[in-house]
């Protein structure tokens, strides 16, 4: 067994997952609208930034988790960008469940 066979597998049966396309789909959706692409852009900016002073300073200040947590309350009103947030989520507990299987036997080998 080639590790690096399986792993193009991996990526392949990842690419024909009903999630991935889902998302794919919802991204040409929202491309199509550019009130939606805007508003997604500003929420993907302000995102990053919050991140960021997560990985600099550690908490980030309450008031801008508050603001973020507000903004995407009212993206999720918008069935296209709500209908994103839903596919990044399935696809992401995927990728979660992906990596926690590749993880195990490394994991083992550590006890």
């Amino acid at each position: 067994m080639n590790v690096h066979d399986k792993a193009y597998e991996l990526a392949k049966a990842i690419k024909d997952s009903n999630e991935y396309k889902d998302m794919l789909e919802s991204r040409a959706q929202i491309e199509q609208d550019p009130s939606s692409q805007s508003l997604l852009a500003d929420f993907r900016q302000r995102q990053g930034e919050l991140q960021q002073k997560i990985g600099m300073d550690g908490m980030p200040p309450q008031e801008d988790m508050e603001q973020l947590q507000k903004l995407y309350e009212v993206l999720a009103l918008n069935p296209r960008i709500n209908q994103l947030f839903d596919v990044e989520r399935r696809l992401s507990v995927v990728l979660e469940d992906v990596q926690r299987i590749i993880a195990e036997p490394l994991t083992a080998m550590l006890k």
